[in-house]
């Protein structure tokens, strides 16, 4: 299938189990906020294996997803299943104003330079009784990922989520004691290995290069991090979510309601958004 584990996204088999579930568990916390009907746009669906998992009926979800490759996988595995994907820039949204009774941002925020044109389009989309999901590092707990350019505490993202919509809570995710074992290791491991680059090299090189090697370093990191054994295999029942944010906090978990009356520039609507199908 071409899959290539670069950092930007979850690829099922290759991610690390915790990381995976991680991801999973987020999900599970989307689905549970979600209105019962209307239309879901889940912003950065990679691959789609979890955005399928929102579907119901007269609840259609459309994936959008930067990545071309990404985006055909999630359509030929999960478009049987009703996940409707299209390709698109998550800071220029190809949806309507006001279209979507639900918009989900799961671990994309921390991709954009400029967050707040992402959070801008986020409220443009959403109906005015709608809700908005964003998940995203907790930004002390977060791996070193030259991926996630803006990284978030909890009162930061509440302040720019403020600007945008008038109700907003923010929570975190939070794993198991194993869990938090594991990870503690994985960040141990992953320091030593960054200690052999004694020069800061990585971090003086061209962004273009330093990503180039990023991409081809993670497999084998990944495959060294594990060498004492495959380790434990984590789900999302693993995590839960807490409402007392520290360092060690994993993820944050934002929900987002009543967008502001200031509205940006609305995109066309893609047929899969204007049938609601």
């Amino acid at each position: 299938m071409g899959r290539e584990l670069t950092g930007e996204r979850p690829v099922e088999g290759a991610t690390p189990s915790g990381l995976l579930a991680l991801h999973l568990a987020g999900y599970r916390e989307v689905a549970r906020a979600l209105p019962p009907a209307g239309v879901v746009l889940d912003v950065g669906c990679g691959e789609g294996f979890a955005a399928a998992e929102l579907v119901v009926p007269g609840r259609p979800v459309v994936g959008l997803e930067l990545d071309p490759a990404a985006a055909r996988r999630a359509a030929q595995r999960f478009g049987a299943a009703g996940l409707r994907v299209l390709q698109a820039d998550g800071e220029r949204l190809p949806v309507g104003t006001a279209s979507c009774a639900a918009v989900v941002s799961s671990h994309v925020i921390e991709h954009f330079w400029r967050p707040e044109r992402h959070v801008a389009e986020l409220a443009r989309v959403l109906e005015p009784e709608g809700v908005a999901l964003v998940v995203t590092p907790n930004e002390p707990a977060d791996f070193e990922n030259p991926h996630h350019v803006h990284l978030f505490r909890a009162e930061p993202l509440r302040a720019l989520l403020d600007r945008f919509f008038q109700e907003v809570q923010v929570v975190g995710l939070q794993g198991s004691p194993a869990v938090a074992a594991d990870f503690a290791q994985r960040r141990r491991r992953a320091k030593a290995l960054l200690a052999l680059d004694v020069f800061d090299l990585r971090h003086r090189l061209p962004r273009g290069v330093y990503l180039g090697l990023y991409e081809r370093v993670l497999p084998l990191a990944y495959r060294l991090l594990a060498r004492s054994g495959q380790g434990p295999i984590f789900g999302p029942e693993d995590f839960s979510v807490t409402e007392r944010i520290d360092d060690d906090t994993l993820v944050l978990f934002a929900t987002a309601r009543r967008p502001r009356a200031a509205r940006h520039g609305s995109g066309p609507v893609p047929a899969a958004v204007a049938s609601g199908s």
